[in-house]
Order: C-alpha cells, then sequence, then structure tokens
C-alpha cells in the first residue's frame, strides 16, 4: 500500500463470489485519489488507501452493483 493516502474501510454488501470482488475492486480502483484497494469477500469489506472522496467510492460501488458505507 502507498504511504502518501490514509487507509478507509468501506462495509460492502451484495458480494457473494470472487467476480463481486473484481467488479467491486475495478469500480473503486477507477475513483479519483485511490492509490489501492483490497475487496475481503468474507469480511464484506474494501479498504481504501489513497485520498479519494468517500461519497464518489460509495457511488462507484453501487454503480457496479452492490451497497456501501463508511
Amino acid at each position: 500500500m502507498g504511504k502518501d493516502g490514509l487507509m478507509k474501510t468501506f462495509v460492502v454488501t451484495g458480494m457473494t463470489c470472487a467476480n463481486c470482488v473484481r467488479h467491486v475492486t475495478q469500480a473503486v480502483t477507477d475513483v479519483d485519489g485511490v492509490e489501492s484497494v483490497i475487496v475481503d469477500l468474507e469480511a464484506g469489506t474494501a479498504f481504501v488507501q489513497g485520498n479519494p472522496e468517500a461519497s464518489v467510492v460509495i457511488a462507484a460501488i453501487v454503480e457496479a452493483g452492490y451497497q456501501a458505507s463508511v
């Protein structure tokens, strides 16, 4: 993980498989300010390194077809 940005944790619901993880990872990676992202299927979380707006990350996850909150 990069050292310039903060680590933010998002709760993601609706993921059921590795393909879901891939969709969420790609959606979040495309958000401005994201340095890296780790999505944990079992925990239902996305750990985001960087300095993106939380609302934009949530919107990207929702657009990918899942629910998210901080």
